[in-house]
């Protein structure tokens, strides 16, 4: 098993904590969008209260551990690794509270070139410990605002993970996923299995508007968030979602296996 200091060191190595590649303007704009409940920072996520730019700032300060001196407005930001792998601690604590449930869970990702690893090794782990691995709405089409007009995605699933393609392109996952902060897939594939004779999600594994959009409807979810994501820690700051993971989300894919390895010998899942 990966220990603590070993999964410390990693991080910080391989720059999912420690100095990440996340600007800090672009996390400070993301602040204020959110602040102003604009679409593409809340993913889904209707705050409870009102967040203003100095409150969002100071939940991620105290979240991820970045600069909460509002001064500070450019160079890279600084995750907090020890926050990560207490992060990862909840999040593997809450993964095997449903396995212990045998709960089913969908997992998803707004990240298919990064983190389609990450998820589909949990996917396989948590189907061989009994838990149903839902894939509700495969196929089905869904619109989705980008910053070049509404584009129609389709629905996905690769090793168990819901992700968005463009229609018509084959190939790997990697190349045929597209990025997408939406929830409108997460939304899609539970109003799909709210129709049908399968079960719901007791659980909601991913990013973005995965985890945003299940959290909303009342569904527990967790997930992996970045700097400039602050609708997830907002949302784990209202108790909408259980967990969430603060580190770099645009690593390579490789680096975040042995966060996989770290979280399934914590959760005790059987492979």
């Amino acid at each position: 098993m990966l220990g603590t200091g070993a999964l410390r060191a990693h991080l910080i190595e391989a720059r999912l904590a420690g100095t990440i590649a996340t600007t800090r303007e672009q996390s400070l704009r993301r602040y204020r969008l959110f602040a102003a409940r604009d679409p593409r920072a809340l993913l889904g996520l209707d705050p409870e209260r009102d967040w203003t730019y100095g409150d969002v700032l100071r939940l991620m300060g105290q979240k991820c551990g970045i600069s909460a001196d509002p001064a500070h407005t450019s160079g890279l930001d600084v995750i907090d690794p020890d926050r990560t792998v207490a992060g990862l601690d909840a999040f593997a604590d809450r993964v095997a509270a449903a396995v212990g449930r045998r709960v089913p869970v969908l997992l998803g990702t707004g990240h298919p070139h990064r983190l389609l690893e990450f998820y589909a090794a949990l996917a396989d782990a948590l189907s061989s410990a009994g838990c149903p691995v839902l894939t509700p709405a495969h196929g089905c089409r869904v619109d989705i605002a980008t910053r070049f007009g509404v584009r129609t995605r389709v629905l996905d699933y690769v090793r168990g993970v819901a992700l968005m393609r463009e229609p018509g392109v084959r190939g790997a996952p990697a190349e045929g996923g597209v990025h997408t902060h939406s929830p409108l897939p997460v939304r899609t594939a539970l109003g799909v299995a709210a129709t049908s004779a399968g079960p719901l999600p007791g659980l909601v594994i991913g990013d973005h508007g995965w985890v945003c959009g299940a959290g909303q409807l009342g569904i527990e979810a967790i997930g992996l968030a970045d700097t400039d994501d602050p609708a997830l820690f907002v949302g784990e700051a209202e108790g909408r979602l259980s967990a969430v993971v603060p580190l770099d989300d645009a690593a390579r894919s490789v680096d975040y296996l042995p966060l996989t390895r770290y979280v399934i010998n914590r959760a005790s899942l059987s492979r």
